[in-house]
């Protein structure tokens, strides 16, 4: 797949199939537009491509609003590559982007610069100077511009509409059984394991740490059954995600303790998929009661992965 960032990069191609958006998480959604572009390329003998934008916009017009992410930008390439997209075009969004109106932006962008022959869009979407562009915009102007616009309908998981607004609510919420359901597979966290105080291996349940990132939408704080991929190998486990308030409130970490296997980490970059929340963060009036927990929590976990290993498909 070619990356081309900025349109200086971009080669023309005779037949262009495109879809527009930020794709954070590539969920149901996302997935549904992605299939229509490349079917369409195919049928047509066209390129399938994506335009995408980098930074995500929040990230420039509301700097210092808590936004969080879902996927990395090396996520979301991977996972058009896999949909079959053969060229992403990164498009920095900057003060003059986001000043184009949407006339500008489908003459400019689309028409003068892409040379857009069929255009896939979910049925809300909005583009141009403050998002004033929609789809009627672009079936008005596609006539001029030389392309055709393909709305496609929103993806309906227990009859709303998935989105990566609520896909972020539901992490936050700890749902990510709900979550993944929309994304179409758990949600997942990577990070590289770093030392940590030792008090699992103490209790008998030694685990891999990792801080958490920043910029990603981060559950709440609980236990979780999850999946860890460390080198293409994957691994059940159980996961805790808090500040250990049983020995006084810490940093905010993920700790893995993995079910079947012990394996040491430090310093190796592992991806952490959460399959359910088991429960939420509880202080513990002693280790020992924790211990005691904790070896429910096993179980639970082992049951959970077990039944879920027939649900949502990992991908």
């Amino acid at each position: 797949m070619n990356i081309a960032r900025g349109l200086a990069q971009h080669t023309r191609a005779s037949y262009p199939v495109l879809t527009i958006g930020n794709f954070d998480g590539q969920h149901l959604g996302h997935r549904a537009l992605l299939q229509a572009v490349v079917e369409r390329a195919e049928a047509k003998g066209g390129i399938p491509m994506v335009l995408t934008l980098d930074p995500h916009p929040v990230k420039v017009l509301a700097p210092a609003a808590d936004f969080r992410l879902l996927s990395t930008l090396e996520e979301k390439l991977l996972r058009c590559e896999e949909a079959g997209i053969r060229e992403v075009l990164l498009l920095e969004f900057n003060a003059d982007l986001a000043s184009l109106t949407p006339d500008d932006f489908v003459l400019r962008i689309l028409k003068d610069g892409i040379g857009v022959r069929d255009l896939y869009i979910g049925e809300h979407f909005a583009f141009g100077k403050n998002r004033t562009g929609h789809v009627g915009d672009l079936i008005r102007l596609g006539p001029q511009a030389g392309f055709q616009v393909h709305p496609v309908p929103p993806v309906l998981v227990d009859g709303q509409v998935v989105s990566s607004t609520r896909i972020r609510q539901l992490i936050q919420a700890g749902d990510v059984r709900s979550a993944a359901r929309c994304l179409g597979r758990p949600y997942a966290l990577s990070g590289t394991v770093a030392a940590g105080e030792h008090r699992g291996k103490e209790l008998g349940w030694p685990t891999a740490n990792l801080r958490l990132p920043q910029d990603r939408v981060i559950p709440a704080d609980g236990v979780y059954a999850t999946t860890t991929t460390w080198k293409e190998r994957s691994f059940d486990s159980v996961s805790y995600l808090g500040t250990r308030p049983t020995f006084g409130s810490g940093e905010r970490l993920l700790e893995v303790y993995f079910l079947d296997q012990q394996v040491e980490l430090y310093g190796q970059d592992v991806q952490v998929h959460l399959v359910d929340r088991l429960r939420g963060d509880v202080r513990f009036e002693t280790a020992e009661a924790l211990s005691a927990r904790i070896t429910l929590d096993v179980t639970l976990a082992r049951e959970t992965l077990r039944t879920a290993s027939q649900g949502v498909p990992e991908s």
